[in-house]
């Protein structure tokens, strides 16, 4: 070996344990930087990334609704829907939902005439007080929207078919029912927007009556054997009460309505008189009630006979149909009817 070469492997050795320290203080330093708070941070999430999972439910999300039977588990947004009351199909209509089945309106036709357009298609399940069930159960429906007083009896049926939600009562309470249903069919927005377009139209109505609200307004229906005077809690009575219409003071009573006698016949009377007639059948007997009441002489003697301020309103606007379509119609026919008082 020359003596150049002897010296370079002199100076390697020499340096050897000195390289060595700095690659194991290197390799430390680097297992001690993964393992400190001092690494590079992450880049910040950027607003474009999906929320956490909780914090958008969805579709399939199970929500219960109480109602007055209880309470009903209800997968996501129904699509078939079954309503088994006319104002439950007013109201699902007005949430913009059309049902799969509805019941028939009772007055031969098999729907009211201001919904047939909009219920083209629908299969219609028969009487309020007695839908078919079968035909209810062929529809498949994921809901089911009944009543306390017309379908208590079949309830645990109808429950078995399809998550089933119930409101109370009908007439007076149409609001209450209203957002049931709402709420029901996972659209409590549409519902409150819908409902503030009635009150706005309620404050614009006002506004045009004036101080013919002072005005004392009878209702007044004739059924087959029977003469009902209508009270606050009634469809028309929440309306009339709503636009703060008078009432006259046998009928100012928050109770559903009172049948009352020929002797009787002078709590018939106020300043204005509206009457609608129950034809349930060809023969319109309740037509004929109102024509034999309107004959006698007891009734020739109300103000509202002498003053020819009795009028007679289609009984299904005012009375059956029960809901929020039917809430803005009447609305505006009692601006019309403000100009005759």
């Amino acid at each position: 070996m020359s003596s150049n070469q002897s010296n370079r492997s002199k100076f390697k050795l020499r340096f050897l344990p000195i390289m060595l320290a700095c690659v194991i203080a290197l390799i430390a330093a680097g297992c001690g930087a993964k393992d400190s708070g001092t690494t590079t941070p992450a880049a910040p999430k950027t607003s474009t990334e999906a929320p956490a999972a909780t914090e958008t439910p969805t579709t399939d999300e199970v929500r219960k609704v109480k109602h007055a039977m209880g309470e009903a588990e209800i997968k996501g947004t129904p699509k078939n829907i079954v309503v088994l009351t006319n104002e439950a199909t007013e109201a699902a209509l007005a949430l913009g939902v059309k049902p799969v089945g509805a019941v028939k309106s009772g007055l031969g036709d098999t729907w009211f005439p201001h919904l047939k357009d909009q219920l083209q298609g629908v299969t219609e399940l028969g009487e309020e007080s007695e839908p078919n069930l079968e035909l209810i159960a062929s529809l498949k429906p994921d809901l089911i929207i009944a009543n306390k007083v017309r379908h208590e009896k079949i309830y645990s049926q109808l429950q078995g078919m399809a998550p089933t939600v119930v409101s109370e009562d009908l007439a007076g309470d149409w609001k209450q029912n209203f957002t049931l249903y709402a709420e029901a069919l996972n659209l409590i927005d549409k519902g409150a927007e819908e409902m503030k377009k009635y009150d706005n139209k309620v404050a614009e109505a006002k506004t045009k009556i004036g101080d013919k609200l002072s005005t004392k307004v009878s209702m007044v229906r004739f059924v087959p054997e029977k003469v009902r005077i209508y009270m606050n809690d009634t469809f028309s009575g929440v309306i009339l009460k709503d636009l703060g219409f008078a009432r006259p003071a046998a009928q100012d009573k928050d109770e559903f309505m009172e049948v009352v006698t020929k002797e009787r016949m002078a709590d018939m009377d106020g300043d204005i008189m509206f009457y609608f007639n129950a034809d349930f059948t060809e023969e319109k007997l309740g037509t004929k009630q109102q024509e034999e009441w309107m004959k006698d002489p007891l009734f020739q003697q109300l103000e509202v006979a002498k003053n020819k301020k009795t009028f007679k309103v289609d009984e299904v606007i005012w009375n059956l149909s029960g809901n929020i379509i039917s809430a803005n119609l009447l609305v505006d026919e009692l601006v019309k009817y403000s100009e005759q008082m």
